[in-house]
């Protein structure tokens, strides 16, 4: 059972990044998806988060507008779109998947990824 983000990178200002969050051992399908982000010297903070079935998707205030969500059933894989990305964006993104929740707080995750870094820079 594991999640693998893999899409990170480099990239300038007001450009956009796909990251994937690929599952295994499990169905993403019935599971509410968490993207977390990490940058040095702070706190983890969750960036996008939605219910199981995405009945309901939080949004950073930052974020919101910038920063969408899809789904792959097939591929057993979410993404990240983010697009006009700034500096501030840069961070180590997470993926996680738990069964039930709203917002990216209150019940644990259930499975998380590693991380993919993203750095956004001229």
């Amino acid at each position: 059972v594991q999640l693998v983000e893999s899409g990170g990178g480099l990239v300038q200002p007001g450009g956009s990044l796909r990251l994937s969050c690929a599952a295994s051992g499990f169905n993403l399908d019935y599971y509410g998806i968490g993207w977390f982000r990490q940058a040095p010297g702070k706190d983890r903070e969750g960036v996008l988060c939605t219910t199981v079935k995405d009945t309901n998707t939080y949004y950073l205030n930052s974020v919101e507008g910038r920063f969408t969500m899809s789904r792959d059933n097939a591929k057993n894989t979410v993404y990240l779109q983010m697009n006009d990305l700034k500096p501030e964006d840069t961070a180590i993104y997470y993926c996680a998947a738990r069964s039930s929740g709203t917002g990216c707080g209150g019940r644990p995750y259930d499975y998380w990824g590693k991380g993919t870094q993203v750095t956004v820079s001229s």
